[in-house]
């Protein structure tokens, strides 16, 4: 019986506050989260957002406990995982790789080649697929696979997004469904998916399928729920002065506020496990937000972490890849729909999509390198006398 490698992708997080600046560079000097026109800028900018953002991302790890709960929750989740596989009778091991933080997933390689695995079902948990996610972890692992003989010669089945997959829906379903029959009044309690927003130029610009997939990824999971309750989508965490998905999660709740819902049943849609963005964002920035705009009633659906219906419907993706035949690295950058996971993009003079980008990005760095003077005392303004 061969033995199969089960590598779960995933974003990690900072365990101790200590960690946060090195993670936030690690996430900032990745060119799937920030593009710039010179790649040269990539880790002096990193370094800068992360010394800039320290301070801020610490106090928010503190009220969750002083770190993120991420890799505890993935490490169970691989374990669970692990154990159905085996149930099912196949020799499966798990590895958690982790995009910025520890393990990150050069470790993981290094520990499938050390147990000596045949092949690998490589499994992002999430379940969209965007650029800045599985895209990422993807080109992450192309690269590795060109550098390291001994892993490219390891057969390797990729599972792309699986936002549709019944036992997901089901999963979900589930949990919002108990979520509703605790509002005052089921009936009519709106549910508001929550999803992690992405720039709109990568939709627009590099054809990023996220936005179609957690659209329809909402619309089959209310199928699922099988009620006839009122729901929005809108996304958070956006980072920059680029536009973003919209509407936004804090301007569609001052919407719903005002319109008059007081029953809200609030739902992670593109996290699988408890983070900051849930733990922080969603229980506490925007809970207030909610409050204050007249929600009386803020029912947060937990994420899924080891759920048994999730960890079987995981499994059961496993088991499906298993049955298709390998892949190679290199057409990974083309799930799904020929999507680009580094667009590279030229610049455009006049009144369009690409030249907004490029504004945006520019005033960015213009906005850094203002702050970096402020902060810092020194600088061409400082010269001129005008700080």
């Amino acid at each position: 019986m061969a033995r199969v490698g089960v590598l779960l992708l995933n974003l990690g997080g900072p365990e101790r506050i200590q960690d946060v600046g090195p993670f936030l560079y690690n996430l900032f000097a990745d060119p799937e989260i920030i593009r710039l026109p010179i790649p040269q800028l990539q880790k002096p900018l990193a370094w800068l957002i992360s010394t800039l953002r320290s301070r801020k991302s610490q106090r928010a790890y503190r009220s969750i406990g002083g770190g993120s709960p991420l890799r505890r929750i993935t490490d169970q989740q691989a374990k669970e995982l692990q154990s159905v596989l085996r149930q099912r009778r196949i020799d499966a091991t798990t590895y958690v790789a982790m995009r910025y933080w520890h393990p990150f997933t050069e470790s993981a390689v290094g520990d499938i080649k050390a147990d000596k695995i045949d092949e690998v079902v490589v499994l992002p948990l999430y379940p969209q697929f965007s650029i800045s996610t599985s895209g990422s972890s993807f080109r992450l692992l192309e690269r590795i696979r060109q550098e390291d003989s001994d892993f490219a010669r390891l057969p390797i089945r990729a599972i792309g997004a699986w936002y549709d997959d019944p036992g997901y829906l089901k999963a979900m379903a589930g949990l919002i469904g108990e979520a509703i029959d605790g509002a005052d009044d089921p009936a009519t309690a709106h549910v508001f998916f929550s999803a992690h927003g992405v720039p709109r130029s990568y939709v627009e610009e590099a054809g990023d399928p996220y936005q179609e997939q957690i659209e329809r990824c909402t619309a089959l999971i209310m199928g699922a729920l099988g009620r006839d309750n009122p729901y929005t989508l809108a996304y958070q965490s956006r980072v920059g002065p680029v536009e973003w998905l919209q509407p936004y999660t804090e301007d569609a709740l001052e919407k719903l506020g005002a319109a008059g819902v007081r029953d809200l049943v609030v739902v992670p849609i593109s996290f699988v496990s408890e983070h900051i963005e849930t733990l922080e964002e969603i229980d506490i920035e925007y809970r207030e937000i909610a409050t204050a705009a007249g929600v009386r009633n803020f029912h947060r659906v937990p994420a899924l972490d080891t759920n048994a219906t999730f960890i079987d419907a995981l499994a059961g993706l496993v088991e499906g890849a298993l049955a298709k035949p390998p892949v190679s690295m290199e057409s990974l950058s083309r799930l799904p729909k020929q999507t680009k996971l580094y667009p590279q993009e030229k610049w455009q003079w006049g009144w369009n999509n690409s030249s907004e980008v490029w504004n945006g990005r520019l005033a960015m760095l213009g906005f850094s390198a203002f702050l970096l003077e402020l902060l810092t005392g020194q600088g061409p303004l400082h010269a001129l006398g005008i700080l």
